[in-house]
């Protein structure tokens, strides 16, 4: 089963190879994939706006195909959701390659769901609260699998718990924003930036890396230390962000309510007219 993990690897490297090749050639052609969404939601140091254009270039057929055959967002949505399960499942006992792979399924299907909703002109608030709630869920499989797996090893649990929280307060200050009508602050490791890097890091770890296994003495036959790493960036960068949009969104009210008083006290003070 490690042999067909280490395959699961080359696999979603040859299609990413691929993607990147044709990519490439429709730079030399015909320039930047531009798409309004990529536009809107913006890259960031972690994840330019030239991969996100990638991706959306390369499901743009994938999409057109799902619409021809009357495939919906919401299908798309609980498709995703299954596979971030089996993404969750295979990490919990190990199998890293598998991970990554489902784990990269249920990305593209999270994209497609939107790209079909738009194309088909069904987009809804319903589907946008589904699209959230699955959003979640397929991270919270992601992080919960590596916390059963890395049971024997309570400092790597321990790192992937502060992934997990990282991950839902950023997407809590983005909802909080969003509720008190302020633009939700801009930042590092939203959600395609986490989805990208603890992705990554779970294809690299099928590779084996003896070096490292001399080094360090582990109660496991593979600790997977690519993933182990992107769980420590994305624990780190990803509460660092969501405490400094949490400070930002305080700042904002603050300014907006006294913004309110003044203007609550400039209303007062203009004399009124007796009849």
């Amino acid at each position: 089963m490690l042999a067909y993990d280490l395959v699961n690897t080359i696999v979603l490297v040859g299609i990413l190879a691929l993607i990147l090749v044709a990519y490439s050639f429709r730079l030399a052609l015909k320039g930047r994939a531009q798409f309004d969404r990529v536009d809107k939601q913006g890259g960031s140091v972690l994840l330019g706006k030239g991969l996100m254009e990638m991706a959306y270039w390369a499901l743009q057929p994938v999409a057109r195909f799902l619409v021809y055959i009357k495939v919906t967002p919401n299908q798309l949505s609980w498709a995703s959701l299954v596979l971030g399960g089996m993404a969750g499942t295979a990490l919990a006992y190990g199998y890293f390659g598998f991970g990554a792979l489902f784990s990269t399924y249920s990305a593209f299907l999270d994209t497609l769901d939107g790209m079909v909703a738009r194309m088909t002109d069904v987009a809804s608030d319903a589907g946008e609260v589904l699209d959230a709630a699955v959003d979640r869920y397929v991270e919270f499989f992601f992080l919960a699998g590596l916390v059963l797996y890395y049971q024997p090893i309570p400092a790597f649990q321990v790192i992937a718990l502060c992934a997990l929280c990282g991950s839902f307060m950023i997407s809590y200050s983005t909802a909080k924003a969003e509720a008190l009508q302020i633009p939700p602050p801009p930042g590092i490791m939203r959600r395609p930036e986490r989805a990208f890097y603890l992705t990554l890091g779970a294809a690299l770890s099928p590779i084996p890396m003896p070096w490292l296994d001399a080094v360090f003495t582990l109660p496991m036959s593979n600790p997977g230390y690519p993933l182990i790493a992107a769980c420590f960036v994305v624990a780190v960068l990803a509460n660092i962000s969501a405490i400094e949009r949490l400070w930002t969104i305080g700042k904002l009210m603050r300014e907006k309510e006294l913004a309110a008083e003044e203007n609550l006290e400039a209303e007062d003070s203009v004399p009124h007219l007796e009849h």
